[in-house]
C-alpha cells in the first residue's frame, strides 16, 4: 500500500467514563497491592532484625556469664594457692626453728580443741588416751618450770 509510518503521537485519549473508572480502580488496586507488599516486607525485616538482636543479646549474656564464672574460679584457685603457700612457708619456718617438744604438744592440744569446737557432727578421740594424759602432764610441768624460772629471776633482781 505504500504508506510507511515512522512515528505516531497521541495527544489526548478520552475513553468512555466506565472504562476510565475501571482503569482508575485497576491503578488503585495496583498501588494498594504494592503498598501491602512493601509493608509486609518491612514488618518481616523488622521481625528478623528484632530476632537477631535478641539472639545476639542472649549470646553476649551467656559469654559474659561464662567469663565471670571463669574469672571467679581463677580467683578461688589463686586464693587457694596463696593459702597453701603461706601454710607451707609457716611449716618451713617452724621446722627451721627446731621447735621444742612442749611446743609440739601445745600445737597438738590446739588441734584437739579445733576438733571439739562444736561445728562438727563427729568428734575424733585419740586411741592413746594415756598419751593424752601424759601430754597434759608434760605441758603442765613445762609451764610450772617456766613460771618458776620467772619467779627466781624476779627474786634475784
Amino acid at each position: 500500500w505504500g504508506i510507511k509510518v515512522n512515528r505516531v503521537e497521541l495527544k489526548n485519549i478520552l475513553p468512555p467514563r466506565d472504562i476510565q473508572e475501571a482503569m482508575e480502580k485497576q491503578m488503585r488496586a495496583e498501588r494498594e497491592k504494592r503498598e501491602a507488599i512493601l509493608r509486609a516486607e518491612g514488618e518481616k525485616q523488622s521481625a528478623i532484625l528484632t530476632a537477631q538482636g535478641e539472639k545476639e543479646s542472649v549470646i553476649l549474656q551467656a559469654e559474659a556469664q561464662k567469663v565471670a564464672m571463669i574469672k571467679e574460679a581463677e580467683g578461688r584457685a589463686e586464693a587457694m594457692i596463696k593459702d597453701y603457700q603461706a601454710r607451707a612457708e609457716s611449716i618451713r619456718l617452724i621446722n627451721e626453728a627446731k621447735p621444742s617438744q612442749e611446743y609440739l604438744q601445745l600445737k597438738s592440744f590446739e588441734c584437739y580443741s579445733d576438733l571439739a569446737d562444736g561445728k562438727s557432727t563427729k568428734l575424733v578421740v585419740p586411741t592413746e588416751l594415756g598419751k593424752l594424759v601424759s601430754d597434759v602432764a608434760a605441758i603442765s610441768a613445762a609451764v610450772d618450770i617456766k613460771s618458776d624460772k620467772g619467779s627466781t629471776k624476779a627474786k634475784k633482781e
